[in-house]
């Protein structure tokens, strides 16, 4: 899972500000055929293609909304789409709201430890010379001198690495995002906001893996630092056109091309990532959801990753008697 984490960083981490970088498409760069295989292998998957639907059940209603964390103009339509059921919603749920996002920077500062290496050897020691050196420059890129970044976490460094250097002066004005402009929207409305999950379900995630994997973690990122601009165009054409699924399935070919891997390891390796940063919160959400729903109409925005395949929130939520409609591509 630790190679393939580096290649989700890039698809699943809040990256503010891409709009202002310049990528190419790499799956539209694909041969035709390429690219054809890739999607029928993501509709194949529950849900393939869409970013909004509605779930009904007993007069119930729930409207699921996937978004795109990062900054782009293109929002503003979707959140226009959307103030009907903005209007007519009694609670909003994201997977973190302010109280969360609150919470999670307290902490921080609280224990610094939980980002800064307090024992053990520093990466400078870890990391082989050239690696080191290679880490270096990109963080000095992104202005963090490099004795700072020899005592960071290795999975926070992963997810610094992860925002591209293009994209920096809009990180220090902050990212909204689809997510953000919804509980914005919501803020206006007075309508109120409740998270999916616990503030420190990402610091868990990570604390779950072992210092190898999360070294690992830091040299396959570091390994994309070149086409983190494409990454980021491509997930951005992906999600507008409705198929973020099939950024998944690139994530599995582009796994293909990392050294040791195989078909065989590719396939185990997804599996665990899906279970522990996808499906696992998925099945944690839908009670949540459900709970909502029978109080009264309720939206509810999270990761477009989330809303499909056989673990995907609308296969949950339609296994559980709701009628699932999409309400756009």
């Amino acid at each position: 899972m630790r190679r393939l984490l580096a290649l989700a960083a890039l698809c699943l981490a809040p990256l503010p500000g891409l709009a202002d970088c310049v990528g190419n498409d790499l799956i539209a760069a694909l041969p035709v055929t390429q690219q054809a295989a890739l999607r029928a292998r993501a509709d194949a998957a529950p849900f393939a293609r869409g970013n909004l639907w509605q779930a009904s059940r007993d007069g119930q209603q729930v409207i699921l909304v996937g978004t795109y964390h990062l900054d782009d103009p293109r929002h503003a339509e979707t959140l226009t789409q959307l103030a009907p059921a903005l209007d007519k919603a009694t609670l909003l749920l994201v997977e973190a709201g302010p109280e969360e996002e609150a919470a999670l920077k307290h902490r921080l500062a609280k224990e610094p430890g939980l980002m800064v290496q307090t024992s053990g050897p520093t990466l400078p020691e870890t990391l082989p010379p050239e690696q080191w050196q290679a880490l270096s420059e990109a963080l000095q890129a992104r202005g963090i001198p490099a004795f700072m970044g020899a005592k960071l976490k290795p999975w926070y460094l992963t997810l610094l690495l992860s925002v591209p250097v293009c994209a920096l002066e809009a990180a220090t004005q902050g990212s909204r995002g689809l997510d953000g402009m919804l509980i914005e929207a919501a803020a206006d409305r007075g309508l109120p906001v409740r998270a999916l999950e616990p503030y420190d379900t990402v610091l868990r995630l990570f604390d779950d893996m072992s210092a190898g994997d999360q070294i690992e973690m830091v040299t396959s990122t570091l390994a994309m630092e070149a086409r983190s601009e494409d990454m980021g165009a491509t997930l951005a054409t992906a999600y507008f056109a409705g198929e973020s699924r099939l950024v998944w399935e690139f994530m599995q070919v582009q796994s293909l091309q990392l050294p040791g891997q195989t078909p065989e390891t590719v396939a185990e390796e997804f599996a665990q990532m899906d279970r522990a940063m996808i499906s696992g919160r998925n099945r944690a959400w839908v009670p949540i959801i459900e709970e909502a729903a029978a109080r009264g109409p309720v939206l509810v925005a999270f990761g477009a990753l989330h809303l499909s395949g056989e673990a995907g929130v609308l296969n949950l939520l339609a296994e559980r008697g709701f009628a699932i409609t999409p309400l756009a591509p």
